[in-house]
């Protein structure tokens, strides 16, 4: 009966995980919260090593047409210099600039991510959030993917850079950021999720070391898979819904959806 419930846990663990990496409302905040509720504790790196590589695949499926149109173009352009393939080229290179904030900042403060955070941090950084996300509200852009520059990737970038300190959604951090340089929702959307994949790859390579010397990877190896297939599913349908969501510009729900939830983490915690 006991094991029962430690998988029921990992896979409630696993559904919050999955829903809530997609949206702005910050998945570790949430993963944290959910684990204080079923009294399971503090998750280690290891399970956020493997639900992020969850998710991860879940966002690699749903955008599997664009990453193998932008590798295939990608490497014809460097091949051939046909300027049919140049938008491709340019926008891959965008990535790689609005990848490198976030991924130098987690090289070098990779131990102080990891630490353990409070509640109260949590719920301040989700009015963080929900005011961002207020202030952006009505925010209308006009760039699609051919109108970005530099500066808008860099910008964007830093945005997933702030996004490290716990409790500060990613996806949060990044639409916002993007919606605010002027993007089109859409546009917003998708460039959020290709910064996502290097760096969350980036972070599965850093953490591969504190996999391989988790001590209690036998133990723990059926609750994790539950908890790594209830994010893989749960996050693939989470995007579809937000997807959704943004194509009717509707992010003002998450504004209310923060201040609720950061307001009872206060007064409970």
């Amino acid at each position: 009966m006991e094991d029962f419930v430690l998988l029921l846990k990992h896979f409630i663990i696993g559904i919050v995980q999955g829903f809530t990496e997609p949206i702005p409302v910050s998945s570790s905040g949430h993963v944290m919260i959910a684990s204080e509720i079923l009294g399971l504790g503090e998750q280690g790196f290891t399970f956020a090593i493997l639900t992020n590589t969850a998710s991860l695949l879940a966002v690699l499926f749903i955008y599997r047409e664009d990453i193998i149109r932008l590798a295939v173009h990608s490497l014809r352009y460097i091949q051939t210099r046909n300027s049919r393939y140049a938008a491709d080229f340019r926008f891959v290179i965008l990535i790689i600039i609005g990848s490198i904030p976030a991924g130098v900042l987690g090289i070098l403060l990779n131990d102080v991510i990891a630490e353990n955070i409070s509640m109260t941090t949590i719920a301040l950084m989700l009015f963080v959030t929900g005011t961002a996300l207020w202030l952006i509200r009505n925010m209308h852009g006009k760039k699609g993917d051919a109108d970005l520059t530099v500066k808008d990737a860099f910008l964007v970038g830093l945005g997933q850079a702030v996004a490290l300190t716990p409790g500060i959604s990613r996806s949060g951090a990044t639409i916002i950021s993007a919606i605010a340089v002027g993007m089109k929702q859409e546009t917003a959307l998708r460039f959020s999720f290709m910064l996502y994949i290097p760096v969350s790859l980036g972070g599965v390579v850093l953490g591969i070391s504190d996999f391989l010397d988790e001590p209690n990877k036998a133990e723990l190896a059926l609750p994790y898979a539950v908890s790594f297939i209830a994010t893989l599913f749960m996050t693939y349908f989470a995007m579809k819904w937000f997807m959704g969501i943004m194509k009717h510009g509707k992010l003002i729900y998450f504004t209310y959806y923060c201040f609720i939830v950061g307001t009872l983490l206060l007064i409970f915690y």
